[in-house]
């Protein structure tokens, strides 16, 4: 593996200024219960959609601020799905776990909960992960998702990697050791497209 070392990036470089997901692209082989169970269920406003007919429609709806989850619906290519749990291993799932929606407090957690059970959804009870609360439920897609909330909220502020609240990992990756020693990694990878 090449990698590029913090002198070629340094802490003088102006970092990327994240605003949250733009967007996170899924499929679904039904679009019209996707729309109803997002927008519908969720109150995910469908903000924006396009199509390239013969091809394919793809749909974005509104999480926040500038944060959308957006699907694609193929044309004439039912994929094949599957549910499996948030944070259970499946070899099906080369790449993609679960997504987590932000929400502002706990009221608004078991909010959504409640509007999920009225509306026919399984959803678990509230997870207490320490620094942030979770409910977990499925998409009509089989789509593990979940909803947070944070208790103590690690965003915007510097990372306080002696904070065991946050950073409990007992055999933490090499990457975390260097921050935690250094303030910075030693190196980065390089990626390539296929």
């Amino acid at each position: 593996m090449t990698s590029a070392t913090d002198a070629e990036h340094g802490p003088e470089e102006e970092q990327p200024r994240w605003r949250g997901i733009n967007h996170l692209a899924l499929i679904t082989n039904d679009m019209d219960a996707t729309v109803r169970f997002y927008h519908g269920v969720l109150g995910a406003r469908l903000v924006a959609d396009l199509a390239a007919p013969g091809h394919f429609r793809h749909y974005f709806f509104e999480m926040g601020a500038q944060n959308t989850i957006a699907f694609f619906e193929y044309t004439n290519h039912r994929v094949e799905t599957f549910a499996k749990p948030a944070g259970i291993p499946d070899p099906r799932a080369i790449q993609f776990d679960h997504v987590s929606f932000n929400l502002p407090d706990e009221a608004a957690l078991l909010a959504l909960r409640s509007r999920l059970k009225a509306a026919g959804s399984e959803v678990t009870d509230v997870v207490d992960h320490g620094f942030l609360r979770s409910v977990y439920f499925t998409d009509p897609n089989g789509i593990a998702l979940e909803a947070s909330c944070w208790v103590v909220d690690p965003t915007g502020r510097p990372a306080d990697y002696a904070d065991e609240g946050l950073f409990s990992d007992p055999d933490p990756v090499p990457a975390v050791l260097e921050l935690r020693q250094e303030g910075r990694v030693s190196s980065v990878p390089k990626t390539e497209l296929s």
